[in-house]
């Protein structure tokens, strides 16, 4: 017996949330978020649609006035046969407004400021990249990231122990 098709599981199907990249969170400051569009190849989608594909170690880039994505791996469809598949870590083309990504060149131009993919997700049925405008963390930083997370599940440990007595 078969289960119905979930809207937020891509991995049965549906829309939804792709990949996460929950290293960028810990690695940088991020100051603001913009949605771009992806182009992908017939293979690439199905690959997305399973939920394979890793984030990590990726960024976006300004080249000749369009916006790329950079060593997002995406695994290669393995139905498609060795003729009709994708490189995993391509180059691949986001689509956004002239305006925003002259918005990015200055913001890039900045230092220290880098593009980072935050997630992967579908929408309507497309491909989309949420990208967020971020500043590097030092050691310091980070350490201070664990600490408040460890103090934040301490207390949420708390209140779930207040509401069971």
């Amino acid at each position: 017996m078969s289960s119905p098709k979930s809207k937020s599981d891509p991995k049965k199907g549906g829309g939804g949330r792709i990949a996460d990249n929950r290293r960028a969170r810990f690695d940088f400051h991020v100051e603001k978020k913009f949605e771009a569009g992806i182009v992908l190849q017939g293979s690439e989608v199905k690959s997305c649609r399973e939920g394979k594909v890793q984030l990590v170690d990726s960024y976006a880039t300004i080249e000749r006035g369009e916006l790329y994505l950079m060593k997002a791996h995406i695994a290669e469809y393995k139905q498609g046969g060795p003729f009709f598949n994708h490189e995993p870590t391509r180059k691949r083309k986001l689509l956004v407004h002239r305006r925003e990504i002259h918005q990015l060149r200055t913001a890039l131009d900045q230092e220290g400021y880098t593009l980072v993919p935050l997630r992967i997700y579908f929408s309507k049925g497309l491909a989309k990249v949420e990208l967020g405008l971020a500043k590097g963390k030092n050691k310091g930083d980070k350490r201070q990231s664990l600490k408040d997370k460890d103090e934040k599940r301490g207390l949420d440990k708390a209140m779930r122990r207040d509401r069971k007595s």
